[in-house]
């Protein structure tokens, strides 16, 4: 057989050569690409999540508690993590907060919080604690006993901005007396002692937590320069909490202050109100789920570092309280919070329906570059069972050993087909046929011209 009729090419090696050499890094590209995004969604769903945290003032038990949080939720590598940002004040971190300089707030009920906020925790609960001492200024009368002979004096009262001047005005309001008649001095908290001491003041106001060491301080000083204090109670707290779903009624316990002697020496009704951890309620539910979840854990260690931590409480999950609680804090306390497969299903199936298409996609693209890798295959085979034909014709050994070559040379690459996937088992069956026949063939035609041929043993006569 002439060698431009062999049953190879030049041109079909040179093309199973450049795709042998392609279709593996088109797969180990494939693959990459693919490892690449399955890390790079793991990497997003893992990563922890810090929240800017606005408050202050710094010094504050506010600013301690939180500190305190920030660095166990660091220590304890929590799925949320907390960034300080350090502020003059409530009314202050709200600005923070509205700004979007942080996503968190350390505020009172009643300051002016963004419409969208919802509480994550309950820092504190604060009490309205009102006292009169024994002996009032000069020219002011006869003693304070309740907030109705409060016509005509003057109250000192607690706090660096107007919040608790207006709550004590509403408590005035409600209480039936003529607010104008009632002048309001403010002093910042650490004028305390200033305010105690100044004689001009017939009435004291704080708005503390019930174990305030500040308010105890100062209520025991103006027992010492002006006789023990008369504690004016609220009578229309239940009536106030109705109006102003902001506010609370409370009760001062006996002895919440001293108790030799007992200060108050009876309980008293009050007036409360909270202090929050808030937040946008467009944060992620999940993020202030994780949120919640970590506080709660975290308080037991934290009330042993700050007494004040103890005071950390769940809000209310009622979607008709003042300030609700944040969708995703609720979802923690109500039991609610989804599970892992219920917030990442839809991510899941989709990853595993994508990986299926490009699968699909994948085996296709094989198909597809391997078709003349197949296609050159099919031609091979047809070439080996022409040559069977061809071998009874041949007429010299030499041409048969050259024939032979060739047959190896196509099982060769046959075979290579196999290992890169181009051709499937039946197909290598129905070659190996093929070659099975032809090497018969050619073995036959080779005794042929060897004159090998097999006698048969002549019958013997008689």
């Amino acid at each position: 057989m002439a060698s431009s009729d062999g049953l190879t090419g030049a041109a079909g090696l040179s093309f199973q050569g450049r795709t042998r050499k392609s279709a593996p890094l088109l797969v180990l590209a494939a693959g990459l690409l693919l490892f690449a995004a399955m890390v790079g969604t793991a990497f997003l769903l893992l990563r922890p999540t810090t929240l800017r945290i606005a408050v202050g003032p710094a010094g504050s038990d506010d600013h301690k508690i939180i500190q305190a949080m920030a660095q166990n939720f660091a220590d304890e590598s929590g799925s949320v993590r907390l960034s300080v940002v350090t502020t003059a004040g409530p009314v202050d971190s709200i600005h923070v907060l509205r700004d979007g300089q942080a996503e968190l707030a350390i505020a009172r009920a009643d300051e002016d919080l963004p419409d969208n906020a919802g509480s994550v925790a309950i820092l504190r609960k604060n009490v309205v604690v009102l006292w009169a001492p024994e002996r009032p200024s000069r020219g002011r009368g006869k003693r304070i006993k309740a907030i109705s002979d409060l016509p005509g004096h003057r109250v000192g009262v607690v706090g660096r901005t107007e919040v608790n001047a207006a709550l004590l005005r509403v408590i005035l309001k409600e209480s039936g007396v003529d607010q104008d008649k009632v002048e309001i001095a403010r002093f910042n908290p650490d004028k305390l002692g200033d305010m105690v001491r100044d004689a001009s003041i017939d009435a004291f106001m704080t708005v503390a937590p019930l174990d305030s060491k500040p308010t105890a301080d100062a209520i025991v000083a103006s027992a010492r320069a002006r006789g023990e204090p008369t504690f004016l109670p609220v009578d229309v707290s239940e009536a106030i909490a109705s109006r102003h779903p902001l506010y609370q009624s409370e009760e001062i316990p006996g002895s919440a202050f001293t108790s030799q002697p007992a200060r108050p020496d009876d309980k008293v009704e009050t007036v409360g109100v909270d202090h929050l951890i808030v937040a946008p309620k467009s944060l992620s539910e999940t993020t202030v789920a994780a949120l919640t979840r970590q506080i709660f854990s975290a308080r037991p260690a934290l009330a042993r570092e700050i007494r004040a931590a103890a005071r950390i409480e769940k809000p209310d999950t009622d979607k008709d309280a003042a300030i609700p609680a944040h969708p995703g804090a609720a979802a923690y306390i109500d039991g609610n919070e989804r599970s892992f497969m219920d917030k990442y299903s839809d991510y899941i199936w989709g990853g595993v329906l994508l990986l299926s298409v490009l699968g699909s996609i994948s085996a296709a693209a094989r198909h597809y570059i391997k078709r003349d890798e197949r296609r050159l295959n099919v031609l091979h085979r047809e070439k080996l069972v022409a040559a069977i034909a061809q071998v009874r014709k041949i007429e010299t050994v030499e041409e048969l050993d050259v024939m032979q070559h060739e047959a190896d040379d196509i099982l060769r690459e046959t075979l290579q087909c196999y290992d890169d996937g181009a051709i499937e088992e039946a197909d290598l069956a129905a070659y190996s046929l093929v070659l099975g026949q032809f090497h018969h063939a050619v073995a036959d035609r080779r005794a042929a011209l060897s004159g090998s041929v097999v006698s048969l043993p002549r019958a013997r006569t008689g």
